[in-house]
């Protein structure tokens, strides 16, 4: 038998890669571009926080930061079932990051970017409740507990000096608690690889908004901006990153 017709029939349902190299690196380039333009936005944006640059300068890199992750989990996603929340849920959060930027000028903008996050972490918890469906995951009451102990915790911390914005944290602080606990489920999934990146996810975030919450509200935190950035950057990243390895299943 003639092994290059063999070989041929071996390959023919797998795609195949451009003989060309010149070919090759475009389409990896074309693959990568979005988390090499993440990764330079999270770097360029943490530098500007550390060296205490004016804020008008951020909005050159923080809306970058997800808009890179944003094209390439659209580059590479296969968009079914519950993935179709991600897209939406990082462009929720896009919008979340500009209108942030703005708070200095008016403090409406706060309120209007704690919006956004909200509704993200919306389309994040449909996104979980989807994997719990197809993976029939069961609510485990000591991590409902857990959880509950948390944002209880930080709310009591935070109540006193919370003043008119009692309520919109509130809602926003049992939000990403539903989100965290959704999430924290995800580890005894099949694929412990893609429930990993998903849980790590999720803690990034929470844990990246307390030090913002803290910061913000209760006493101010030494490097602060870099930790909220670098937490918040590692989460965002590691929810694209699991719902792609999720998606390639």
């Amino acid at each position: 038998m003639d092994s290059a017709a063999n070989g041929k029939g071996l390959n023919a349902d797998y795609p195949q890669l451009p003989e060309d190299a010149g070919q090759r690196i475009a389409l990896v380039s074309r693959r990568f571009a979005g988390l090499f333009l993440f990764v330079l936005a999270l770097s360029a944006d943490l530098l500007l926080v550390g060296f205490d640059v004016d804020t008008s300068y951020r909005l050159a890199t923080k809306p970058l930061i997800v808009v890179g992750l944003f094209l390439f989990f659209a580059r590479n996603a296969v968009r079914r079932g519950s993935l179709r929340w991600m897209l939406p849920a990082l462009a929720l959060s896009w919008l979340g990051d500009v209108l942030l930027l703005f708070e200095g000028q008016n403090p409406l903008f706060f309120i209007l970017g704690l919006s956004a996050f909200l509704l993200a972490h919306v389309c994040y918890c449909l996104f979980f409740l989807g994997l719990w469906k197809q993976e029939r995951i069961r609510l485990h009451l000591p991590l409902a507990a857990g959880v509950g102990v948390y944002y209880a915790g930080l709310l009591l911390l935070l109540w006193p000096v919370l003043g008119t914005l009692k309520l919109p944290v509130a809602v926003y602080g049992a939000t990403i608690s539903l989100m965290l606990l959704l999430a924290l489920h995800c580890g005894i999934m099949r694929r412990r690889n893609v429930g990993f990146a998903l849980l790590l996810g999720a803690l990034f975030f929470v844990i990246s908004d307390s030090l913002l919450a803290l910061n913000r509200f209760y006493a101010p935190l030494p490097f602060a901006g870099v930790l909220i950035m670098v937490t918040y950057g590692l989460a965002q990243w590691q929810l694209v990153k699991g719902a792609l390895l999720y998606g390639a299943e």
